[in-house]
């Protein structure tokens, strides 16, 4: 099912970076082994901006009473809190100059949001530019990398998710692979390239 693919990408493709930041690699929330994919996922931001195509930066944007932090009744601690270093993206993480759109998510405090599309405007830029397709990368497979593919398959778009420049949580084991088989079951295609 997961096969290395060669791939003429064009104007009606897009990337989606999930949630590169500083919590999520080493911080409050740390993803054993985030830190690895740092330059997989750097590696695809440049070939989609080599080709002048759009980079999507989702990130978490938490206020301090989030409803997802332990302390307010959620079952995460503290993280990714709007302005924080936490909440910032990687100092190794490459974001282009151009053409690149940072889309931040879970910034109400009643409202949790694992998909980059959950209470964001990223399927209106998509939209507007013309994207069919998303290549997906970024933590992690099972929560927010899940979400953001499945709700881009309900919302019509192809979804590929970059085998090698993803990472889960696994907080029971086989998680990341259970969230793969499952947008797998939906036309979800994992790739590398």
């Amino acid at each position: 099912m997961e096969a290395k693919s060669r791939f003429v990408l064009t104007s009606k493709d897009a990337l989606v970076v999930v949630d590169m930041q500083n919590d999520f690699i080493s911080g409050a929330l740390a993803v054993s082994g985030a830190e690895e994919i740092i330059d997989k996922v750097n590696r695809y931001t440049r070939i989609f901006a080599d080709k002048g195509l759009p980079v999507f930066f989702t990130r978490d944007w938490h206020p301090e009473e989030h409803i997802s932090f332990k302390e307010n009744g959620g079952v995460w601690p503290k993280h990714c809190v709007a302005g924080s270093w936490g909440a910032r993206f990687h100092d190794k993480l490459f974001i282009p100059a151009d053409n690149r759109f940072v889309i931040s998510k879970g910034t109400s405090p009643d409202f949790d949001a694992y998909s980059g599309f959950q209470g964001t405007v990223l399927d209106q830029l998509l939209k507007e530019r013309g994207v069919k397709r998303l290549f997906i990368s970024g933590i992690a497979t099972d929560y927010c990398v899940k979400h953001t593919a499945f709700g881009a398959v309900n919302l019509g778009y192809q979804v590929f998710i970059l085998l090698d420049a993803v990472k889960g949580v696994d907080l029971s084991p086989g998680d990341s692979h259970r969230a793969l088989e499952f947008l797998y079951s939906l036309g979800v295609v994992g790739v590398e390239f």
